[in-house]
């Protein structure tokens, strides 16, 4: 793949955060980003990396009015000897692919996706972060850009790539945060767009969120469109919850993303010993066994947070407590291996990491 580098001049260049303990989430970007365009006569073209800049589209840009838009989420990470991880890049690039198949726009090829990546971190390196809990937060995504008012899919787009230096997900760190069980609105629904990352589905969960935040919880646990009663996933990560030595999670069904988090998780659980089960979860089942002491631990998996502990949920204005309010053995044990793994402290046993040549 021919990518063009388009040079930084001294005006272009931003002033790196020297306290890397106040980096906060999503706030702050590194001096350039790939971009790259698609016409159904020239295929993927133009691609270049070049300074982060705002870009000039249209008012009739059809992303502006039909949302028509994809993108993923994952992080690169500076070894203590200097070397640039991946954590499984190319499974981004395929569920990327997928949500765009979902919303009919251009599959990216690896090679570009991935290999547009590696140049791009390369040249941005040294915005890597090195402090315990800090990374390169790596925000690929896709646009319709075409100018026309009418619903179609368009035929001309912008892929992108941009980076953030970021701390921890939650400013808590690894406390546990309270969810409130959402039982009016609704995430998404089968056959919809729930499966793919596209921003319409965050944005319908905004409103939830709001609710849930004025009554003091950090996230929202979504139930299912269709009954209200099956629990499907958090608004930003999928939900795992623990009965002594078996991990239960709630299978995909076309409404749930499929998470590389979750996905990761569930296959270290079963090398440490855990049995992992997909199944239905019933709401007032789960509720049930939280207040019988069935239920030992809850934590949500997502790129952003990894693994987050759960101390309370509330549904229906009843609320449950797990634990201790500290994070739970399996949660904590879940948690250090996986970071372990990416930070390079814990060996790979699986072949996940990936390091940029």
């Amino acid at each position: 793949m021919d990518i063009k580098i388009i040079p930084l001049s001294a005006d272009d260049m931003k002033q790196k955060v020297k306290d890397e303990t106040k980096l906060g989430f999503g706030k702050i970007f590194t001096d350039r980003m790939l971009l790259a365009e698609w016409k159904p006569d020239q295929g993927w073209h133009d691609v270049r990396i070049k300074p982060y800049a705002p870009f000039m589209l249209d008012p009739s840009c059809m992303v502006l009015h039909y949302a028509q838009e994809i993108f993923e989420g994952l992080k690169a990470y500076k070894w203590a000897d200097g070397r640039v991880a991946l954590f499984r890049p190319e499974m981004n690039a395929r569920r990327f692919n997928q949500s765009g198949d979902r919303l009919c726009m251009p599959a990216v090829p690896e090679e570009l996706f991935l290999g547009g990546l590696e140049q791009l971190l390369k040249l941005e390196a040294d915005w890597i972060p090195s402090a315990p809990g800090t990374s390169l937060y790596i925000r690929p995504a896709m646009i319709a850009v075409e100018a026309m008012l009418g619903v179609k899919p368009a035929s001309h787009y912008y892929f992108f790539i941009i980076l953030s230096p970021v701390g921890a997900y939650y400013a808590t760190g690894l406390d546990p945060v309270g969810i409130l069980v959402e039982d009016q609105y609704v995430r998404a629904v089968p056959g919809g767009t729930g499966e793919a990352k596209t921003g319409g589905n965050y944005a319908s969960s905004l409103k939830a969120a709001l609710v849930a935040k004025e009554k003091g919880y950090e996230q929202v646990l979504w139930l299912d469109g269709r009954h209200h009663r099956y629990i499907e996933e958090v608004g930003s990560m999928n939900m795992f919850f623990v009965y002594g030595n078996k991990i239960v999670t709630a299978a995909l069904n076309g409404s749930i993303l499929s998470g590389i988090t979750r996905d990761s998780v569930m296959k270290l659980a079963v090398s440490l010993g855990y049995e992992v089960q997909e199944k239905e979860i019933a709401i007032d089942d789960l509720m049930s066994d939280i207040k019988a002491g069935k239920l030992t631990e809850a934590f949500g998996s997502g790129t952003a947070a990894v693994v987050s502990p759960v101390g309370k949920l509330c549904y229906k204005d009843e609320v449950v407590k797990l634990g201790n309010g500290k994070t739970g053995d399996v949660t904590q044990k879940l948690y250090d291996t996986l970071t372990g793994i990416q930070t390079g402290k814990i060996r790979d046993e699986f072949n996940w990491v990936k390091f940029v040549a």
